[in-house]
């Protein structure tokens, strides 16, 4: 079987976020750029065109081609943080400069990529034995934009 990779459509700036994201997640790197061939719809000749992300271990591909496609909510890449800290940096992070937050963890960066940052606990919460406290916490995390974690473990606590 080959390789399963994302790959997101930008009508602009592409290059510009792939750098943005790799200097955001650890780990991360750009490892190609091509740049376009003359006669490529939208795209001046010898911009960046196609760049390969390494994305802390998850191979992503950009594409800069013009207004043809828009990137929505439908798509989202999931950030899973260990930490409050770690929620707030990257949640900060990937807002700045023009982002969007959005409910229950997810916010759109500032090129319209729409992402998750959640922390690990949550997906352990959904597994707890205690079916009314995962509703008590379903029901505060549907509250919130930020995730917070101590509300959401108060409320599975009943507290």
């Amino acid at each position: 079987m080959g390789a399963v990779r994302t790959h997101l459509w930008f009508p602009e700036r592409g290059h510009e976020a792939a750098q943005f994201y790799a200097s955001v997640v650890p780990n991360s790197s750009i490892t190609s750029v091509v740049a376009a061939p003359p006669g490529v719809p939208d795209v001046p000749e010898g911009e960046p065109f196609v760049v390969e992300l390494d994305l802390d271990g998850h191979a992503v591909t950009i594409l800069t081609a013009g207004p043809a496609f828009r990137l929505d909510e439908a798509f989202s890449l999931y950030l899973v943080v260990d930490t409050q800290d770690e929620v707030d940096h990257y949640w900060e992070a990937l807002a700045a400069g023009g982002g969007e937050p959005g409910q229950c963890g997810w916010l759109k960066d500032r090129f319209g990529v729409s992402w998750q940052v959640v922390p690990r606990m949550l997906d352990e919460l959904w597994d707890r034995p205690d079916a009314a406290g995962v509703q008590r916490a379903m029901q505060v995390m549907l509250g919130q934009k930020k995730l917070e974690i101590a509300p959401l473990e108060a409320a599975y606590a009943g507290a």
